[in-house]
């Protein structure tokens, strides 16, 4: 049988928790992780609906985009529909996972999601973040060194961009004097010693920081690791807001929304007057994406496709770009579809479903 936490532990891989903003909740928000699985229901948002879907489905986990609990709960009085989504799942011994910004901050996420669908190529961050990034510096026997640095790159260090294995080293000479308690690998007590040693560095995630010290100190020779560790200023170019990628050839801007429309199964597109004759580049942000305008245009993107956009800031755009709002619910939906993709990949012994329930609370007159 596969437990929560196997499962939790697959999306954390893909998405970690470290990754989201500091106002979400994602994570698992309702059972324990202790649970064994006997299915799983695959949703944008959780509702009454959906919470009955997945008892009708004989799913104990849905895995939603959205978490239910956004802000703090006070009481489970059943008084609005996320208290009584709540006391379902509970009652039903149902529990929720919510996936939400960690989700939409990295490559293969949301964003990519969407640039899959329109049909994008060379796919990139639209905004990185910065100090995500760690560097490590450690010293070394020389004669130690690969088996110490095969170690922390199997542990997640050295990982930039497309390049795996990535470490800088010079050479010197180490000393040290070991006390009379000590029981140095090199070296006697009371004697002071040198070493040819490598210095090595090598970055890694900062989230992963108790992992990689843990491993160095399982993989180093020495009694007493000597290290230290620099976070970084630069940006993660792996993770961050949205995406921008090309299309194969350039369009005419009603063609290309005659596209967005079909492969994005919209009912209605908002949008601004095209800014050129013709779109190529494209930037997209599911959800709420206004605050990547700016971006948007730096990375000389002819269109920016996201949702929730107030009048006043259809302005902005200046006829520097077109910008396109496509439904917050519609940008995002086949996020379920990515996740079921995903675990599909990883486990084969429980049943997997995605939502057949409409959870826009959006509807259009057409």
């Amino acid at each position: 049988m596969t437990y929560i936490s196997e499962v939790i532990q697959e999306l954390e891989k893909l998405a970690p928790l470290a990754y989201q903003e500091g106002y979400d909740n994602a994570g698992l928000l309702v059972g324990s992780a202790q649970t064994g699985i006997s299915g799983v229901l695959f949703t944008l948002d959780v509702t009454e609906k959906v919470v009955e879907e997945a008892i009708e489905k004989k799913c104990n986990l849905i895995i939603a985009h959205h978490p239910i609990i956004f802000k703090g709960l006070k009481k489970l009085n059943g008084n609005n529909y996320v208290e009584r989504t709540i006391i379902k799942a509970i009652k039903n011994d149902i529990a929720i996972y919510a996936i939400h910004t960690n989700l939409d901050h990295i490559e293969k996420g949301v964003n990519w999601k969407i640039a899959e669908r329109l049909g994008l190529g060379n796919v990139r961050v639209l905004a990185p973040k910065k100090n995500l990034l760690m560097k490590l510096a450690f010293f070394v026997p020389v004669k130690d060194a690969k088996s110490v640095l095969d170690a922390l790159f199997a542990a997640g260090a050295g990982k930039i961009g497309q390049y795996e294995n990535c470490s800088f080293r010079t050479d010197g000479t180490g000393t040290f004097l070991p006390g009379e308690s000590a029981h140095p690998v090199i070296g006697t007590a009371g004697k002071l010693e040198e070493v040819a040693e490598h210095r090595i560095e090598v970055m890694f995630p900062a989230h992963m920081q108790s992992k990689v010290l843990s491993t160095l100190r399982q993989a180093h020779p020495y009694e007493e690791v000597a290290y230290y560790l620099t976070s970084l200023e630069n940006e993660n170019q792996e993770v961050g807001a949205g995406a921008v990628g090309e299309l194969p050839d350039a369009v005419d801007p009603h063609n290309f929304l005659n596209l967005l429309k079909e492969k994005m199964q919209l009912n209605v597109i908002k949008h601004t007057a095209a800014a050129g004759s013709t779109i190529k580049r494209v930037a997209v942000c599911g959800g709420a994406g206004s605050f990547l305008l700016p971006d948007a245009i730096r990375a000389n993107a002819d269109i920016f496709i996201t949702s929730d956009y107030k009048y006043h800031e259809y302005f902005d755009a200046e006829n520097k770009i077109m910008i396109c709002d496509i439904g917050h619910y519609e940008s995002e939906v086949f996020t379920k579809d990515l996740l079921y993709n995903y675990l599909s990949g990883k486990f084969s012994n429980f049943a997997r479903c995605l939502s057949e329930v409409n959870t826009n609370p959006v509807q259009y007159f057409v």
